[in-house]
């Protein structure tokens, strides 16, 4: 026999084919048997109690008619909706609880038809329909509803719009049909927030764009007044503005700024399709050019394109340009005033071979190999489209080559050469080094002197001695006439003048020295040098300077610097010679400065014993006084320091008893200190386990009250919410039902008891027959 109460129930199945029990049967209050054949199913469970915005979704596996008349059949599926307490029935199942979703201001919720069905608004929906629920509050779906999300409403302003797309055809609240696919906007004056409809997609969100009175811009396929786009045309668009970019625009270049072109400022132009200039009214063919100039502000139309903004190029009296003409394509040079290219121009750059690019950017003098050579150099990056200027030095001279008019000029300094398009430097490669080395020394300009140059050069005289000059040559160049053309370009004539100048004296020198031996060489070295190279005149005498006519090139003197004989014994030899001549001085001079010395010595020998005599009188004065001061401080010393010895015993002594007196002082507070202080730790300590055993006593009795009163309102509150009557009927229910069983049975009468208690035998059919009326004693048991 099982016993439930009110909010339970039990499900049970029969085995047997015993009639079965209505599906009401297993409701009730009260405790019911098992019939024969039936086993429990399900044990003992609490009914679900449904809360408000929530519902079950239940379906039905048999058919069933309801209590209240409601025809169900299998595979059918309903709600049963919160508040209230849900009492199953065994033909239905419960699939899953669902709970009402929120909806806020601004939002919305998308909701599928899972089965066709009719919506809470009585709306028809097909399977796999989708809507939106946009009414604030709890909405709880319906049984064949599912909640697929939850839709936020995109807020607009002023300067925000939505980009959206249909994704299939269908008409908007507004009454306006969307083809699928299409795309607009949506800005805030059609809505303050916008909820995508089921069938809306929010592409993005579109900015606006903002143009002030000094921008532009070039809108690609624009939007028509139908509301359709103009594939591959161009709108332009001038500040000051606002607005969006339709679905499908897009800007050309993005936000321009208008040109705003000064005095010296320009545009050139190009047409991109045919037209008529509307501030000039001139016609325009595609690929025209031409130049707007300031000063002014402009603004490009569709039908045009900038090609490039010209600025105008200040140029002083000693600067210039080259520009080159697009169409002809002849280059020429613009100097010595401001000058703005035209359309038809455009900045041309000169090239120069790498070594002349490198002397000018080097800006220094090439033929300096002396001590220029050794200083740093800092090039600088040349401006290709400018002149080239290069400022010949005082007395100097450049030549230039026309290659276009086959001809070449000669600039003497101080000047400065201004290249034309078609012209070049001649490039000067001189010898350098010692000896002289061919190509050392790259230069453009030609020093004409007078300057020096130095070589080395071998030489052998008649008797076979090598020796080896080091000479150094004085030169200048001399130019009759500057102004004639013909006489000027000599001086370039000789590519090396150096190299050349250097081997012709050289052979000189050479032929002149072979015929001499090395003893008449070296002792007349100059004048065979001079002679040989200048020459003798018809008085005999060596002439001052020697004439390259070729290049007008003038040697003036020569300078001999050195003279080393190669062989190792002729120098030797020399070397010795010269060792002993400096011998021969050498002792010389030790033998007077040795006589010097010792005259020297004597007389500070001398000297120094007076100075000495002086110096030992000195010293016994100083001895004398010594003595005395010491006798002196003895005497102090030993009168004090008895008087000092007697002072500190007796101050020692004092400062002792004073110590000992402050000492005992000190021991005395230290004992009171650390008794009084064990005294009060002992006090709080007692103090502090009091408290706590009074408080801890406290808490314990306080537990103990409320765990009473906790029990008995617990006790009170069970049995007010159980009730009197049930009780009793819990109580009582057990030998009733035993009672009717017996009288089912069919027995007149009956003796119950549990075995413990005695039985009264007097009365005996009294007592049965009493037995059968009243009610059984508790925990019966039969026997």
């Amino acid at each position: 026999m099982k016993t439930r109460t009110a909010n339970a129930i039990v499900r049970y199945t029969r085995t047997d084919k015993a009639a079965p029990r209505r599906s009401g049967d297993t409701g009730g209050t009260g405790p019911f048997p098992l019939f024969p054949g039936e086993v429990l199913k399900q044990i003992v469970t609490q009914l679900k109690v449904v809360p408000a915005n929530t519902a079950l979704r239940l379906r039905a596996v048999l058919d069933f008619v309801e209590e209240g008349g409601s025809k169900r059949t299998a595979g059918d599926e309903w709600l049963f909706e919160g508040p209230g307490t849900y009492i199953p029935y065994k033909e239905v199942v419960v699939e899953e609880t669902i709970r009402a979703t929120v909806i806020k201001p601004n939002q919305a919720i998308k909701l599928r038809a899972r089965k066709e069905t009719l919506d809470r608004d009585g709306n028809p929906r097909v399977t796999g329909e989708e809507w939106l629920v946009k009414k604030i509050g709890a909405y709880l779906p319906g049984a064949y509803e599912e909640v697929v999300e939850l839709v936020d409403a995109y807020v607009l302003t002023e300067k925000v719009a939505l980009h959206m797309r249909a994704t299939r055809t269908f008409t908007d609240r507004n009454g306006v049909t969307h083809r699928n696919g299409e795309e607009w906007l949506i800005k805030m004056e059609d809505t303050e927030a916008h909820i995508p409809d089921v069938y809306e997609e929010v592409v993005g969100v579109t900015n606006i764009t903002t143009l002030t009175n000094r921008q532009y811009c070039v809108i690609l396929d624009p939007v028509g007044s139908d509301g359709k786009p103009q594939l591959g045309q161009r709108k332009l668009v001038k500040g000051e503005k606002s607005f969006f970019l339709e679905p499908g625009e897009r800007l050309e270049k993005g936000i321009q700024n208008v040109y705003v072109l000064g005095e010296d400022e320009g545009l050139i132009m190009k047409a991109i399709e045919e037209h008529t200039d509307p501030d000039t009214g001139a016609s325009r063919q595609p690929g025209d050019r031409w130049m707007i100039r300031g000063p002014q502000e402009y603004v490009p139309s569709v039908e045009v394109e900038v090609v490039t903004k010209q600025k105008a190029i200040p140029l002083d009296e000693n600067e210039g340009i080259y520009a080159r003409d697009i169409k002809t394509g002849k280059v020429r040079s613009v100097c010595g005033s401001t000058y703005m290219l035209t359309q038809d121009e455009e900045l041309w750059e000169k090239h120069l071979p790498p070594a002349v690019e490198d002397l000018l950017s080097q800006a220094k003098d090439p033929l300096a190999d002396r001590s220029d050579r050794s200083r740093a150099v800092v090039s600088t990056k040349r401006d290709k489209t400018r002149v080239i200027t290069f400022r010949v030095p005082h007395n100097a001279a450049v030549q230039i080559y026309d290659y276009k008019q086959k001809t070449a000029r000669v600039m003497f300094g101080p000047d400065l050469v201004m290249l034309e398009p078609d012209e070049q430097f001649t490039q000067l490669s001189l010898s350098g080094g010692k000896p002289k080395r061919p190509n050392v020394i790259k230069a453009l300009c030609l020093l004409l002197g007078p300057d020096f140059c130095t070589d080395i050069i071998t030489i052998e005289t008649s008797d076979h001695a090598r020796l080896s000059l080091q000479l150094s040559y004085n030169w200048h160049f001399e130019v009759a006439d500057k102004g004639s053309e013909k006489e000027a370009s000599k001086i370039f004539s000789v590519p090396d003048f150096v190299g050349d100048a250097c081997k012709a004296i050289a052979s000189r020198i050479r032929g002149a020295v072979a015929g001499v031996q090395f003893d008449d060489f070296h002792k007349n070295s100059a004048k065979i040098i001079r002679a040989s190279v200048f020459g003798i005149d018809d008085k005999g005498k060596v002439r001052d300077r020697f004439a390259f006519p070729a290049n007008c090139l003038v040697i003036t003197s020569i300078d001999i610097q050195s003279a080393e004989p190669v062989d190792q014994r002729t120098r030797d030899a020399l070397q010795k010679s010269v060792q002993l001549a400096i011998e021969i001085t050498t002792n010389s001079q030790e033998a007077t400065a040795r006589h010097e010395a010792e005259r020297l010595e004597q007389k500070a020998k001398g000297a120094l014993e007076r100075q000495k005599i002086t110096d030992e009188a000195e010293a016994e004065r100083a001895r004398k006084e010594l003595l005395e001061l010491q006798a002196n401080s003895a005497a102090v010393e030993s009168t004090g320091q008895a008087k000092a010895e007697a002072q500190s015993r007796a101050e020692a002594a004092k400062i002792e008893g004073q110590a000992a007196v402050e000492q005992a002082k000190l021991k005395a507070q230290a004992s009171k200190i650390e008794a009084e202080s064990e005294l009060e730790r002992l006090s709080g300590a007692r103090e502090a386990e009091t408290k706590f055993v009074r408080e801890q006593n406290d808490l314990e009795i306080a537990k103990a009250r409320d765990m009473a009163t906790i029990e008995t309102h617990k006790f009170k509150d069970m049995v007010d919410a159980i009730g009197s009557q049930t009780i009793q009927a819990i109580a009582t229910a057990g030998p009733e039902m035993q009672v009717k069983l017996l009288k089912s049975l069919g027995l007149k009468s009956t003796l119950i008891t549990d075995g413990s208690s005695p039985i009264n035998l007097f009365n005996t059919a009294h007592g049965l027959i009493g037995a059968l009326e009243a009610p059984p004693p508790a925990n019966p048991s039969t026997s």
